[in-house]
């Protein structure tokens, strides 16, 4: 087990900067691709949660704001109700012309419960590449919708 072993995900989507961050930050948005929030503001301090994880067996995720750069820069704490360790989601977005290139970093994992295998970090590897790398990219690329 590598001690602070921070996963790092990066992926280019064909979309600009702001449309990124409204895909981050707008609950309504982020229900399509990401996890169904009864709320979200992209505001320091603000504290979220929600079910997530595998079909027989949910987590409930809490979440506090942590940093907001707008367009550029959002950071979040991730830990799970009932269980030790706090880890940090944060999001980076570089414009590329017309692209977006997002760079997610998840650390602090080591912190989470050695004898858990629902919080390992091939799982939460495995969870970023779907939700980033397919969903996310979907949602921002896909057939887009067309109201704004």
């Amino acid at each position: 087990m590598h001690a602070n072993q921070s996963i790092e995900i990066e992926r280019t989507f064909n979309a600009p900067a702001q449309t990124v961050w409204l895909a981050l930050t707008d609950k309504d948005q982020m229900k399509k691709w990401y996890f169904d929030l009864a709320e979200f503001k992209p505001e320091p301090g603000f504290v979220f949660k929600f079910e997530g994880g595998a079909e027989n067996r949910k987590f409930l995720h809490l979440c506090e704001v942590t940093e907001v750069i707008p367009e550029r820069k959002l950071a979040y704490s991730w830990r799970y109700d009932g269980f030790s360790g706090n880890s940090l989601v944060t999001f980076e977005l570089f414009p590329e012309g017309e692209k977006t290139r997002l760079k997610l970093t998840h650390a602090g994992l080591d912190t989470f419960p050695a004898n858990e295998p629902a919080l390992a970090r091939p799982n939460f590897v495995e969870g970023w590449q779907q939700i980033i790398g397919v969903s996310l990219k979907q949602f921002l690329e896909g057939a887009p919708e067309t109201k704004r």
